[in-house]
């Protein structure tokens, strides 16, 4: 078989490690042969190819991003977009295409395939771990990890000057990332998507803390998250699949946190540092694992399926299971991570 291979939307560590699973698997046990489109789904719109020889996969498991690069182009939103998708699978003579992405991308190739019949295997990534079906997804870990050390410096320096320091982290629709670097990080305040933010619980929990003695403390809200009464805090630009482009609450917040506390309070973002680097160990096992459950779906032509994680388990589900509803933060861990609120 000649498969084709996509990333797309927001690049993250393990995308490589994916690449390099589906390679090996599909050249080693099946003989097949594959190709990268480049820059997401404007790869195959445009045609824009690149051959996937076993050399190409050498060093590839430790490297972040992604060779085939990635852009967050919507085919629906182009001019004839499916059926150029549709002409370029012909015209490079592949017999099916793996798309690996997170709710955009496994979403289009859903589409693609019940609207269009592309034959499409999906790979699901993304550092917000928001996919349902799957009970992780890689980049995640190593997001959390890096928030986790970023955070663990925070401490030493909000310590040194007896600050409220606000950390902001990724997290659009759920609060993932920020609980579990926070719990991991001990941050004393957690703030997430699913949870309007109550500005007076939160200052009445700093005050308290100063009174028993701690000079300091660390906030943790993900970039998605808003205050009470208030119907957003984003602007209103978007992006081809309509998402508001978000940003700006840690700065807001940090503003007011030192304005109801008198606090000297400061705000980081963390932004893209997040998403680059080299994959955490579980993130590069995870990877590999799908890669060659996608490569061997393939084989099987098992189309219209995503791989997934669950329990300790790779499993296939179809791909809608995956991107029909975004799965939210546990709030039972959100519980959890309340005990150490104050």
């Amino acid at each position: 078989m000649r498969i084709g291979i996509l990333t797309g939307g927001g690049d993250c560590p393990g995308l490589n490690a994916v690449i390099r699973a589906v390679v090996r698997r599909s050249v080693q046990s099946y003989n097949s042969e594959v190709v990268g489109f480049l820059e997401g789904w404007r790869g195959p719109i445009e045609n824009m190819v690149m051959p996937l020889r076993m050399r190409d996969t050498n060093g590839l498991i430790q490297r972040g991003g992604t060779i085939l690069r990635t852009s967050r182009t919507n085919p629906f939103k182009v001019e004839r977009g499916p059926e150029r998708i549709m002409e370029s699978m012909k015209k490079n003579t592949l017999d099916a295409l793996v798309a690996i992405g997170g709710e955009d991308t496994c979403g289009v190739a859903s589409r693609m395939h019940k609207e269009h019949g592309l034959n499409v295997v999906c790979v699901p990534k993304t550092i917000d771990n928001d996919l349902s079906a799957t009970d992780f997804t890689f980049g995640f870990d190593t997001a959390v990890s890096i928030v986790t050390e970023a955070i663990d410096r925070l401490h030493t320096t909000a310590e040194s000057h007896n600050r409220v320091l606000v950390c902001e982290v990724m997290g659009r629709h759920a609060g993932w990332i920020a609980c579990y670097g926070g719990i991991a990080g001990g941050a004393d305040y957690i703030l997430v998507p699913e949870q309007a933010i109550a500005l007076d619980k939160i200052c009445d929990s700093i005050k308290k803390a100063h009174a028993h003695g701690k000079d300091y403390s660390i906030v943790v809200v993900a970039e998605g998250a808003k205050l009470e009464n208030e119907e957003s805090l984003r602007d209103k630009e978007l992006d081809a699949f309509g998402h508001v482009k978000l940003g700006g609450i840690g700065e807001r917040l940090a503003k007011l946190i030192e304005k109801e506390t008198g606090y000297e309070t400061r705000a980081t973002v963390l932004g893209h540092i997040q998403r680059g680097g080299s994959p955490t160990a579980f993130d590069r096992v995870l990877a590999t694992r799908f890669g060659v459950m996608a490569a061997d779906l393939v084989q099987q032509k098992k189309f219209g399926r995503m791989a997934a994680l669950q329990g300790s388990k790779v499993v296939d589900v179809p791909v809608e299971d995956g991107v029909g509803e975004l799965k939210t933060l546990d709030m039972e861990l959100y519980k959890l991570a309340g005990i150490f609120f104050g």
